[in-house]
């Protein structure tokens, strides 16, 4: 499908914004205003941490590609304000974004679905007591993940190896985020999946086989350094590979996402059983980012990936006219 740049009318590319993954998002933002300007787009940045989103419409933006990460960003909130001022946006719709945020509310739409997720216990912020957290290990095991429901990017991450690590692990995410979120580690294969489209028209992009090295795959290693091999194609089975599109799909399309996403997933081991641990609703666009990588594996280029992601945005309300 040829898209037409200037069809797209003014394009806000929103940034930075107030998370704590904003570095990602203004590194995101940039890479996406680049790739749009270079096809004929009329492209700008805007960040909403410094300027209100009512110059949207003052503005005569026609659309917004959403390159925020995190809190007032894929959370639903940026969206809503979008939908209010009838412009345009990539993207989940705000349902789908606000659930997606919520690493609990997910897992509790993919159990519901029947779809593999780790076994998890969620840790109110009046629940983290020393007691109940010392007991976390004896429901779900040794060694488990520990970190914020509602962050990305691993930050707050942490992996407890004993009982005597999970306080320090709960502190940890707490600060990010009042509730903590702790999970059955999955020990196999780290693998990711791009997807784009929606509903029965949803795909999966080429599996990602994450390599991290000894120190594991944080923030640092994420996006500072090329420490991280990442394989596409995954030289997985290919009875794995499409298990893996077929069950991240599935996934996506039970949260009603739409545009673009990505799930992150485990592979174990012992059975080669994968498990779902995550639904990226605004995925980095980073020079060590994954989605595309994953379309440059499928035959399309970044500033294509780009342009097929603004072109695809709109609103929720079935009522509401897009800006001219």
């Amino acid at each position: 499908m040829s898209i037409e740049a200037r069809t797209l009318g003014k394009v806000a590319v929103l940034m930075g914004g107030d998370s704590a993954e904003r570095e990602i998002s203004l590194m995101s933002g940039t890479g996406v205003l680049t790739a749009l300007r270079s096809v004929g787009v009329d492209a700008h940045p805007f960040d909403p941490a410094e300027r209100d989103l009512s110059a949207l419409t003052d503005e005569g933006f026609a659309r917004a590609f959403i390159a925020l990460h995190g809190r007032h960003g894929e959370d639903g909130t940026v969206q809503g304000a979008l939908e209010l001022l009838g412009i345009p946006y990539t993207g989940s719709g705000v349902m789908a974004s606000a659930i997606a945020i919520d690493k609990v509310m997910t897992k509790r739409i993919w159990l519901a679905e029947g779809l593999p997720t780790p076994r998890f216990v969620w840790l109110a912020s009046d629940e983290q007591t020393a007691p109940r957290v010392r007991a976390v290990p004896d429901e779900i095991g040794l060694p488990l993940i520990v970190k914020p429901p509602r962050e990305g990017s691993s930050i707050g991450v942490t992996k407890v190896q004993g009982y005597s690590q999970m306080q320090a692990a709960v502190d940890l995410a707490s600060r990010y985020d009042p509730d903590v979120l702790c999970e059955e580690f999955i020990e196999g294969d780290e693998v990711t999946c791009a997807l784009l489209g929606e509903g029965t028209s949803a795909r999966a992009l080429p599996v990602i086989h994450i390599v991290p090295p000894e120190a594991g795959y944080d923030y640092q290693n994420k996006y500072f350094t090329d420490e991280v091999k990442y394989l596409c194609p995954s030289n997985l089975p290919e009875v794995e590979e499409r298990e893996i599109g077929r069950i991240a799909v599935a996934a996506y399309r039970a949260l009603g996402c739409r545009g673009w996403g990505r799930a992150d997933l485990m592979v174990r081991a012992s059975d080669r059983k994968p498990f779902l641990l995550e639904m990226n609703t605004s995925p980095g666009m980073t020079g060590h980012s994954l989605v595309p990588m994953s379309a440059r594996a499928a035959g399309i280029s970044y500033e294509q990936l780009c342009l097929m992601v603004a072109a695809d945005a709109r609103l929720d309300s079935p009522h509401a006219a897009p800006k001219a």
